[in-house]
């Protein structure tokens, strides 16, 4: 698959995945720009992350091909949005210990 798509799904996924993690976690909240913006950085890097580690065992050779692979899309989307969520919740801890009142 062409990587600037790959890319955009782990962004995606990761902007999710801090929008939901913020809402879980309304102490860690960061209201929906910040958690958008945690999960962007996070998404891109777990996607980044888990695609490497998917790529060392070899597990997505189809993609390799040029083909449509289904299993490295949906890596990408799980890469992305733990990512996304767990950045999220780095970033809400260190606010909340500096003090920060959470954006709510």
């Amino acid at each position: 698959m062409n990587p600037i798509i790959n890319l955009i799904i782990e962004l995606v996924s990761g902007a999710l995945g801090g929008n939901i993690a913020g809402g879980l976690l309304k102490s860690l909240n960061l209201g929906p720009v910040g958690n958008s913006i945690a999960g962007i950085v996070g998404g891109g890097l777990g996607g980044q992350i888990l695609s490497m580690m998917m790529h060392a065992d070899g597990a997505s050779a189809g993609a390799a091909g040029g083909g449509l692979d289904i299993g490295s899309i949906v890596a990408q989307i799980v890469g992305g949005g733990i990512g996304g969520g767990v950045v999220m919740v780095i970033v809400g801890f260190i606010r909340q210990m500096m003090g920060g009142a959470s954006a709510r």
